[in-house]
């Protein structure tokens, strides 16, 4: 984990660590963490360092902190991320998964755009767009199901955007701001909530007669290349329970 996250604050790189050590199950709920002075040793970083970290720690809901005891692992599922984390994460690390998640169910097939999904990418409805769609899971189940709707002429320069497997060689994204020469520079995000549909149930693996009363979150994710061309449209739908959650340092 280290070696990804190298450009990292120390302390963003020893809470990196952690997280991942929590969200993939080596560290069981009830577990303590080194204390604030081990860290500091450990990891050679001052103590208010190894403090921040723990902080960090503690405003993901992974860990909580017990007075005269110490800091304690939580068993709470990790939240979702937004189409855009899952960018920054790729061009970081390659790969779009976060701390302890996997994907798989991996679908693509060549389809008509549906009327929204037009609207978002400047095309006319029923063109032919690509559907790639995959399911996020974490220890504790399904994190989000994500579709991403693509215009249909990046399959021709790119033929693996439409087969139903997992990409090599970057995300979607990637392969497509290699292949045109066009770095993707815009991206355009929104989140809401909403109840599920039998349909939605049926993404989130749940019985689409009794989908869940709470609603969850979905996020939409628009990125646009250098010359102001849509390249990709991006749906993440939450399972129940998770959240969205972003992090920004605020300078003074």
């Amino acid at each position: 984990m280290a070696d990804l996250t190298e450009s990292r604050a120390p302390y963003a790189r020893i809470a990196a660590h952690y997280a991942e050590l929590i969200t993939s199950g080596d560290l069981q709920p009830g577990t303590l963490l080194p204390s604030i002075k081990n860290l500091s040793q450990e990891w050679q970083v001052s103590t208010a360092t190894a403090e921040k970290a723990l902080r960090k720690l503690r405003n993901e809901g992974l860990v909580r902190g017990i007075h005269g005891i110490g800091t304690e692992v939580l068993d709470r599922p990790a939240p979702m991320s937004s189409g855009s984390q899952r960018q920054d994460r790729g061009r970081v690390t390659g790969s779009s998964w976060g701390s302890g998640e996997r994907s798989d169910s991996h679908q693509a097939t060549v389809t008509p755009a549906p009327t929204d999904v037009a609207q978002a990418l400047d095309i006319k409805p029923g063109s032919d767009v690509i559907r790639r769609r995959r399911v996020y899971r974490d220890r504790h189940g399904i994190v989000a199901h994500s579709t991403s709707w693509i215009p249909a002429r990046y399959g021709k320069l790119i033929p693996q955007l439409a087969k139903s497997e997992r990409l090599t060689g970057g995300t979607s994204l990637q392969l497509i701001a290699e292949t045109t020469g066009r770095p993707i520079t815009h991206r355009i995000d929104s989140a809401s909530a909403r109840l599920l549909t039998p349909e939605d149930a049926k993404l989130l693996e749940l019985d689409p007669a009794n989908p869940p009363a709470e609603p969850v979150v979905m996020m939409t994710a628009k990125f646009l290349d250098s010359d102001g061309d849509i390249v990709e449209y991006g749906v993440d739908l939450g399972g129940p329970g998770r959240t969205w959650r972003t992090e920004s340092e605020v300078t003074q």
